[in-house]
């Protein structure tokens, strides 16, 4: 099976020859001619060659330096975005920031009369925009863009941070033809040094310079290594997929040790047992895990009077839902303390849900943290423990030999039911009593939906029946959203009703709304025309409500999973009765197609007796995670399924 290439390496040094800049400010007459770019004709803009280089200076601060250089083909309109350049800047505290100097950009361009002509980057034309106390975003936008130009820029950035040495992104939504970095690392440093992605260097070389850095008055060698791929493929993101830094080819950077000026190597990697440590003695983690004390002048004497574990859990999930309302701020910290934000109603991931472990835990149930990265963030790198990759965190609890992961984030979402934003590989489970773990980010739930749909098809072209939809696990909880964002039952029934097309609804119903633990179902009276009265030839969709119209997976071929979040489930039964002056002239072939292993399936059957029509159709994904070798067959079976739904059942006047 293929599986993400991820490969973990340390610097080693050989002698080979030295990689180098191109020339700023000289292209040739075949990029500027070029019409297309050969291997992907689609392409709105091609990278002609990009090339980096970071190495530590021994100035003062040990500053990392980067410097930048990218030539880049724009074909027509549609790619004049790549002329908007954003340069990211971090400060932190203690008046440390990073900084941008020597930018210069020139567009290249064929004037009327076929001459090459080039117009420069003004220094007037760069502008910071401070985001917050920690974000500045530097940004330009290249001059005189149009059909067929090139465009060039380059700049030096310089950050305080030397610990965190500049990763290098290969793959970008464009494609590249050439993309190279060199490294320069001092001896004293020791990186472990990731490729993520897919695709295979081209290049990986290294050459020993002697006595290039100095530390502390002591000279000390440094490796300079060079990366390069060339033909690069455009990364494009797809429906169903976690974080695109998971997937994109490139090479990340992790400080292992260092050696300080004594000579003696100091390790910078931590231990997961040091991690455990320290989180248990954070003042905004472990600590507000063990605040119980404050939760018992808040928590109601009834929800600690229940006898029942699960119903007591259950009963304190629910009180903690309601009295928050989230702020959107994803974090594993509750930065200023449970006890603030149980005074506010209002806070983080961290406060909601520290705040429910500590509850749990003054109930008498005991309640570990699970932090864990969202599918945004990306999956973390489980060689060694970085706790900034971690984002959220949740609680967990084992009763009865079950376990139950729980957000209190959200009001919507049930007891045991994790958001879909949660759902990504695996978690830490963070005990106050026990060596953290590793647990998967699964859940046992479907989205699980099943339409029962009885019509009557009348002799003036009418139809008339109900459609009842129940919506059961994730698809509840998804159901629940979309009609939270309508003012009313009312207008989210109207909504439904636009999507029917030309069916009206005359009278609906939907219960469970308010329920997290029950289906929703949705009931609904309907009534549309299809023909007029008498009508010879009858054209009916079985597949009218809910149909697929658009394959989500358009790729040729997709070279990352398909994560899903779980597995999916619809099925679908509908009756119709017609006229008995009319018969069946022609109706859809019954489908029966399979996914390998047992992966999915779409089955369809029709059967008819008397007057009566019976249509069944079932869509289901087993799993939630497919990998890309199994792409294809997944981008079939939707096509089969779309290509099937547009199928009609032909009625027939009888002679």
């Amino acid at each position: 099976m293929k599986k993400i290439f991820t490969l973990l390496f340390t610097i080693s040094v050989s002698f080979t020859a030295l990689c180098q800049d191109f020339d700023f400010g000289k292209i040739d007459a075949a990029d500027m001619n070029l019409k297309k770019y050969d291997k992907d004709t689609s392409a709105h803009a091609v990278v002609l060659r990009e090339f980096g280089k970071s190495f530590i200076s021994d100035a003062s601060q040990m500053p990392l330096i980067h410097e930048y250089h990218v030539r880049i083909k724009i074909f027509d309109s549609k790619g004049f975005n790549q002329g908007d350049v954003a340069i990211y800047l971090y400060t932190g505290d203690n008046n440390t920031f990073e900084t941008v100097r020597d930018i210069k950009g020139i567009t290249f361009y064929t004037d009327e009369n076929g001459l090459v002509r080039k117009t420069e980057l003004e220094s007037s034309k760069i502008f910071h925009e401070k985001r917050d106390k920690h974000r500045e975003i530097v940004k330009f936008a290249m001059p005189n863009l149009r059909d067929g130009c090139i465009i060039e820029y380059t700049y030096t950035t310089e950050s305080p941070y030397h610990f965190n040495f500049h990763p290098w992104i290969f793959q970008s939504e464009i494609p590249k033809m050439y993309s190279e970095y060199e490294a320069h690392i001092p001896a004293i440093y020791e990186f472990n040094t990731v490729l993520r992605g897919y695709l295979k260097l081209s290049k990986n070389t290294a050459d020993l310079e002697q006595g290039c850095f100095s530390y502390y008055g002591i000279k000390a060698d440094c490796s300079k290594i060079m990366y390069a791929i060339k033909d690069i493929p455009a990364f494009i993101e797809e429906d169903y997929m976690t974080a695109a830094s998971n997937y994109i080819s490139a090479i990340y950077y992790e400080l292992s040790a260092m050696t300080n000026q004594y000579g003696k190597k100091e390790p910078k990697t931590q231990e997961w047992k040091d991690v455990d440590y320290n989180l248990k003695h954070n003042e905004s983690f472990g600590d507000q895990m063990k605040r119980t004390g404050i939760l018992k002048d808040h928590l109601p004497p009834n929800l600690l009077a229940i006898t029942d574990t699960l119903q007591k859990a259950k009963a304190i999930y629910t009180y903690l839902q309601k009295w928050f309302k989230f702020n959107n701020d994803y974090t594993k910290y509750s930065n200023d303390g449970i006890k603030k934000a149980i005074e506010t109603h209002t806070g983080s991931v961290g406060d909601i849900n520290l705040t429910l472990i500590s509850a749990l835990n003054t109930a008498g149930i005991n309640a570990d943290a699970v932090i864990l990265s969202t599918r945004k963030n990306g999956i973390i790198n489980k060689l060694y423990p970085v706790i900034s990759e971690f984002n959220y965190v949740v609680a967990r609890i084992e009763i009865n030999n079950h376990p139950y992961l729980l957000d209190a984030t959200d009001p919507m979402l049930p007891f045991g039911l994790l958001p879909l934003h949660c759902i990504n590989d695996q978690g830490r489970v963070m005990s106050l009593t026990k060596p953290s773990y590793w647990i998967d980010m699964v859940q046992p739930q479907k989205r699980n939906t099943t339409t029962n749909i009885n019509l009557a098809l009348q002799a003036n072209g009418k139809i008339k029946g109900t459609i009842t939809n129940f919506s059961i696990g994730y698809a509840a909880y998804e159901k629940r959203k979309a009609i939270k964002k309508f003012n009313s039952m009312d207008e989210y029934a109207e909504s439904v009703a636009e999507k029917l097309s030309k069916a009206k609804i005359t009278k609906w119903d939907i219960s469970g709304v308010d329920t997290l633990d029950q289906p929703i179902v949705e009931k609904y009276d309907i009534e549309f025309s299809i023909a007029t009265a008498n009508q010879d030839i009858i054209n009916f969709n079985p597949s009218f409500y809910d149909k697929e119209t658009q394959n989500p997976f358009k790729l040729d071929k997709r070279t990352y999973p398909v994560d899903l979040g779980s597995a999916i489930s619809q099925s679908t039964t509908l009756t119709l009765s017609f006229p008995e002056n009319y018969t069946i002239a022609e109706q859809p072939a019954p489908v029966a197609m399979g996914l390998p292993n047992n992966g999915g399936k779409f089955l369809t059957s029709i059967s008819a007796e008397g007057n009566l029509i019976t249509y069944a159709q079932i869509e289901q994904l087993s799993k939630a995670i497919y990998f890309p070798e199994e792409y294809p067959y997944l981008r079939e079976l939707f096509n089969k399924i779309i290509q099937h739904q547009k199928a009609n059942i032909v009625f027939k006047k009888k002679p």
